[in-house]
């Protein structure tokens, strides 16, 4: 076979044709210097992906160390392919949320789909076994046929992988803003269970060790997908649609049975998924960890297309491939075991001394590199961080109390908003109950799945405000980790760690990067105040759309332990007569809250103030009250306030309503989006009990059986009244509606 015609290194050089892969002038010098001669066309490409935002963080590390990352519970922090933390009894959870926004925007079935099979392989590849998936979804308004198309799409393309590989989607979240309009955010989590004694890593040990491919075929699919995950969409990204990888669950069903029998074998050195940039990256990578080296026969890696060129094999990101090291002598074993399950396992190296990677080609050594100056020393940048002039404006403005006419009016039109209202039609798509594990299936305020053979389960949401965060990036990145922790403490739990997704515009323009430095400040206090160590996560910045941002959107994704089945809370009200209790007193906070951008039509002033301190003994308290069996229903007050949270928890109730009476102002009390607060119910014998316990609750009324929602302020003045089933109407037929 021919070797395809590459351009020389001097034509790569005198033509800058390394500047279509990504690669600055200054970071082709380095290169050279590097090399101590020019790069050829692989090697070009190996460092184009390799020092790509995507893979390297090269603009983000810095911000990236601001985060606690240690704790006594946490076993695995940042660095493999998940996250593990502690669970008691030699068992631990292992999980890690990325995004996959670029593919998305152009190919959404593919990009989401994919997106979701390449978290489930960074947890399966340390050994453990997904329980679940999750997923935070940003698009434009439904009023845009686009954003409708993009919108559908991706919900397939995550059920349509899920659901084939047979992980249950169980929860997650959905926003809706204009600024997602050209760039959605697709953001997928996997949880997975291990014991100890199966953690893995990627790394390449003991010189002499074989590397074997496993797993698909290798195609010309997402060659420079990692790149094209470091740049802005344009008009002519619809040009990078081969960059999109295309996905097969079933093959990847396979992959992870084979992997998970994998684990057991003593044979097994290291393991890492083939994900962003390939082959490069997962042998570089092992490699370097390990403080060895590489040398791989690319005439041995199983090719579905011909004539691939050394070039095409080590950038494609074909999906369902594992890249692994085992010990000398024994790689019939391994090729034996997943013969079993009709997948190849290819010796194509082995682990050498030497710290390079070295690609050999029909006879040729078409590529020598240092591992380490593609994976631990691609350069790092400083960027210039510049406080936006909105900024300053929003933080200048008063509070104002929005003017309204009509309570019960106000709450329809809320309950209908996308942001809001039900996204049955999104999970009624998803399988969340197979492997029959879920308990708190999607739609609570956190999902929950039993720890099989335990009286444990684990709870666990994705959480984030973007609007906040645009208009006060440091208390909206606490307000992300304390909402997620709300979340989890309303479902019983105790909060463990956190992954994040940091998703931000073009953090070569000081404002977007302001935004990310300022969101990390917050997002780590948080995580230092409710003791939520990161344990991994994804950078994803360069979200604009000629020239426009989105919304700057760090998601959490946060795992929590409840530790005895009982303590299992939902944020339905459950008993006719049990008393209905606020933790937090509501205050004249609208600035990007749901009311504002409804009424305005855009978000503008100050974001709601949040005191970690107060977080943090409320949070404390409510779990402790859960804990002893004193609280029937708990929910945390989010987008909508209470008047939202109250009709939320009487969604599913059966025939049951509820009668409060507010104190205040009616449309701060029921509208504003004030920190730090909690809706609660609880049988009547355990009020001495539970108001010791948790010394911010005020009883506001009780569960009633006539389907109504009743508010009344003072002595009984009438604020609202609606009938349930109306507001449920409203709340269910929205996003339906929009998309007809």
């Amino acid at each position: 076979m021919l070797l395809q015609l590459e351009p020389s290194p001097d034509k790569i050089k005198s033509e800058r044709l390394y500047a279509s892969m990504g690669l600055s002038d200054e970071e082709f010098a380095m290169v050279e210097k590097i090399l101590g001669r020019l790069p050829n066309y692989t090697e070009t490409g190996l460092f184009s992906v390799m020092w790509s935002e995507h893979c390297s963080y090269k603009n983000s590390k810095p911000i990236l160390r601001k985060f606690p990352i240690t704790g006594e519970k946490v076993l695995q922090g940042p660095g493999e392919g998940a996250g593990i933390v502690d669970i008691g009894d030699d068992q631990a959870v292992v999980f890690k949320i990325e995004s996959h926004n670029h593919p998305s925007a152009i190919e959404p079935y593919q990009g989401a789909a994919t997106g979701v099979g390449g978290i489930i392989r960074d947890v399966f590849s340390m050994g453990a076994r997904p329980i679940a998936m999750l997923n935070s979804l940003r698009f434009g308004e439904l009023d845009n046929d686009r954003v409708k198309y993009l919108f559908k799409e991706v919900v397939a393309g995550i059920a349509g992988y899920g659901n084939c590989i047979g992980i249950p989607t169980v929860g997650g979240e959905i926003q809706f803003d204009p600024s997602y309009e050209g760039n959605p955010l697709v953001n997928a989590m996997c949880v997975g269970l291990i014991d100890h004694k199966d953690i893995k890593k990627g790394q390449a040990h003991g010189v002499g060790n074989t590397v074997m491919y496993v797993g698909a075929k290798t195609g010309r699919d997402g060659i420079h997908g990692a790149t094209f995950a470091s740049e802005e969409l344009s008009e002519s990204s619809e040009e990078k649609r081969p960059a999109v990888q295309v996905g097969d669950p079933f093959m990847e069903k396979l992959l992870l049975e084979a992997c998970l029998e994998l684990i057991q074998n003593d044979a097994l050195v290291g393991i890492q998924d083939m994900g962003a940039a390939g082959l490069t990256s997962s042998s570089a990578e092992m490699a370097s960890k390990a403080g060895s080296g590489i040398i791989m026969n690319l005439d041995l890696v199983p090719q579905r297309e011909t004539g691939m060129t050394a070039y095409e094999m080590m950038l494609s990101e074909s999906q369902e491939r594992m890249l692994i090291v085992v010990t000398k002598g024994r790689e019939q074993e391994i090729v034996d075991l997943f013969t079993k399950y009709d997948l190849e396992a290819v010796a194509v190296g082995v682990v050498t001394d030497d710290k390079n990677l070295t690609l050999t080609h029909q006879g040729e050594t078409v590529a020598e590199v240092p591992v380490d100056a593609l994976a631990e020393e691609a350069p790092i940048y400083h960027k210039p961080s510049a406080e936006p002039q909105y900024f300053r404006d929003f933080q200048s403005m008063k509070a104002e109390m929005p003017v309204i006419e009509d309570h019960k009016e106000t709450l329809l039109a809320l309950l209908k908003q996308p942001t809001i209202s039900s996204k049955e039609w999104v999970y009624d798509q998803y399988d969340y109950m197979v492997r029959t594990n879920t308990v708190v299936s999607p739609g609570s305020d956190a999902a929950v799945v039993r720890v099989r053979g335990t009286n444990k389960a684990l709870a666990m949401t994705t959480d984030c405000n973007s609007r906040y965060i645009y208009l006060d990036p440091e208390t909206g990145g606490k307000i992300a980790v304390a909402e997620a922790a709300r979340n989890i403490i309303c479902s019983g739990a105790e909060p463990l760690a956190i992954t994040d997704c940091l998703n931000f515009g073009n953090p070569e323009k000081p404002e977007i990067f302001w935004q990310l430095e300022k969101a990390a400040d917050g997002m780590s206090e948080a995580c230092r105040s409710l003791s939520t160590p990161v344990i991994g996560g994804n950078v994803s910045l360069y979200n604009e759309t000629n020239g426009e941002a989105v919304y700057p959107t760090p998601v959490v994704g946060m795992v929590g332990l409840i530790s005895d089945l009982q303590h299992i809370t939902t944020q339905t009200f459950k008993n006719e007569s049990d008393l209905i209790y606020v933790v937090g007193e509501a205050k004249v906070e609208f600035g990007g809250s749901e009311l504002q951008k409804m009424l305005e039509g855009k978000i503008f002033g100050r974001a709601p103030e949040l005191d970690l301190t107060v977080e943090q003994k409320r949070q404390q308290q409510i779990l402790a009250a859960i804990q002893s069996s004193l609280v029937a229903s708990a929910h945390d007050l989010s987008e909508g306030g209470l008047s939202v949270a109250l009709a939320e928890s009487l969604f599913g109730s059966g025939q049951l309503g509820a009668k409060v009476n507010i104190s205040g102002e009616a449309v701060s009390e029921l509208f504003s989006e004030t920190q730090s607060r909690f809706l609660l119910s609880i049988k009547p014998e355990n009020k001495e009990a539970f108001e010791a316990l948790v010394e911010d609750a005020i009883c506001i009324g009780s569960v009633t059986e006539d389907r109504k929602l009743i508010v009344t302020a003072g002595s009984d003045d009438l604020v609202l009244e609606a009938d349930v089933d109306e507001l449920q109407t409203a709340w269910k037929g929205a996003i339906p509606c929009l998309l007809k």
